[in-house]
């Protein structure tokens, strides 16, 4: 018997293909229903009510379970009822146990020992492996500020509606996807908002032509320099340089950190609604000053500043975890040493959508199946797994050397990986 910790997009794929490799498993989920974070009547979820997703539908979908055709960038409501779609066309709803809070996780005589609690009962069980899937999003990265601010202050993680914006001062604090898509909210509402920036980013629109960005290219691979400076130049026909919207262009090649996905936030700041600021630099009352001497009051702070890896029923040196920013895992997935222990969805790639993270899923089911049945292609892979030693799967990619790139993988090299395991798998 498995442990599957989550029913988010991952836990759900990790789910699934258990199920179609008739591997018993039990699910644990804190919530009272599925979709993670997608489900923003989640206590524990970030969402937001103007939330949709960055990459288009198409691109995102499990492959085995297409999206109802509609707009290309849906609204978080329709993916969380795609999800609880998803569980019952597979009927995986009875897997799961719900509002059950995973506490300890620990290996115990080859196996694993979970405590968990249901509805404040305490229990524990015994477990073959364990595949954690319990996300990568909730735990909010929320750096101190350089003194005291006597207005609001705010993570993204608490952010839900534009009301909390009604008349006020506001400094958005980082230039991510949501950061930006918080700024152009609370244009509609606030009195001003500047949006505070230290570094460069790329900004892609949502379309070209359109059509949705995520769906053009593809077709001809090119050479990873070449694409770079080709898709650098395009974007820089169709929206122009950061700084020419008061912001700082990027120090680095496109695809050396995740790119901004946003056609409004440009809008705005080229309009007045949004002024960009430089980082800051001190804090006292609601008087802040940035590193270009430049100073403004506040009413709201609100800091998108990205969240941190965090399983805090397991010890950080059971995940290969001695030091950095994340757990050092073949194929962000499996221990070194554990071989039931397998690490679900930490990963990041612009464009691998939830299909990629399915045949992740699909290649740790098939290891385990072939696994038990002593198949020699399991025990080859195993052997790779022992081996790992740390490297990247970047595709020559040098990636910003940032807390939420650590994991963070080049798409097809990636997947050129998982699927030659699955077809070595698959033929012993």
């Amino acid at each position: 018997m498995y442990a599957v910790i989550g029913a988010g997009p991952m836990g759900l794929a990790a789910a699934r293909n258990l199920q179609k490799y008739d591997i018993p498993f039990i699910g644990f989920e804190l919530h009272s229903d599925v979709g993670g974070l997608w489900d923003i009547d989640n206590p524990h979820s970030t969402m937001y009510e103007s939330a949709h997703l960055i990459s288009s539908r198409h691109m995102t979908e499990y492959a085995e379970f297409p999206m109802a055709k509609g707009a290309p960038y849906p609204h978080h409501s329709e993916l969380r009822r795609y999800f609880r779609d998803y569980v019952q066309h597979f009927d995986l709803y009875d897997h799961y146990r719900f509002n059950t809070r995973v506490t300890k996780l620990e290996p115990q005589d080859g196996k694993w020992l979970l405590s968990y609690e249901t509805n404040g009962e305490a229990n524990t069980q015994l477990f073959d492996g364990v595949l954690i899937a319990n996300g990568t999003l909730h735990k909010p990265n929320m750096p101190a500020l350089p003194g005291q601010f006597s207005g609001e202050l705010l993570h993204s993680a608490d952010y839900c509606s534009a009301d909390v914006f009604a008349n006020k001062r506001v400094l958005v604090v980082g230039c991510g996807n949501s950061a930006c898509d918080i700024a152009v909210d609370a244009v509609h509402r606030a009195k001003s908002v500047d949006l505070s920036v230290r570094r460069g980013y790329y900004f892609l629109p949502k379309f070209i032509g359109g059509r949705p960005t995520d769906t053009l290219g593809g077709k001809t691979p090119l050479p990873r320099p070449l694409k770079q400076k080709v898709d650098a130049a395009m974007i820089r026909m169709v929206v122009g340089k950061p700084s020419d919207y008061g912001l700082p262009d990027p120090d680095y090649k496109m695809y050396e950190s995740h790119p901004v996905i946003n056609s409004l936030v440009l809008h705005h700041l080229g309009h007045g609604d949004i002024n960009a600021r430089s980082g800051i630099e001190k804090v006292e009352g609601n008087t802040v000053t940035f590193s270009d001497g430049a100073q403004a009051d506040y009413d709201l702070i609100l800091s998108a500043t990205g969240y941190k890896l965090d399983y805090p029923f397991i010890d950080r040196e059971l995940l290969n975890w001695p030091e950095g920013d994340a757990p050092q895992l073949y194929l962000n997935c499996f221990h070194p040493q554990q071989d039931s222990l397998f690490m679900m969805g930490m990963i990041e790639a612009t464009g691998l959508g939830w299909e990629g993270r399915n045949e992740q899923a699909e290649l740790v089911a098939l290891y385990i199946k072939q696994r038990e049945a002593g198949a020699k292609s399991a025990e080859s892979l195993t052997q790779t797994i022992r081996a790992f030693g740390g490297d990247r799967m970047d595709g020559g990619y040098a990636y910003l050397k940032l807390e939420r790139m650590a994991y963070y993988v080049h798409k097809e090299t990636y997947r050129r990986a998982i699927l030659k395991h699955l077809k070595l798998l698959k033929s012993n």
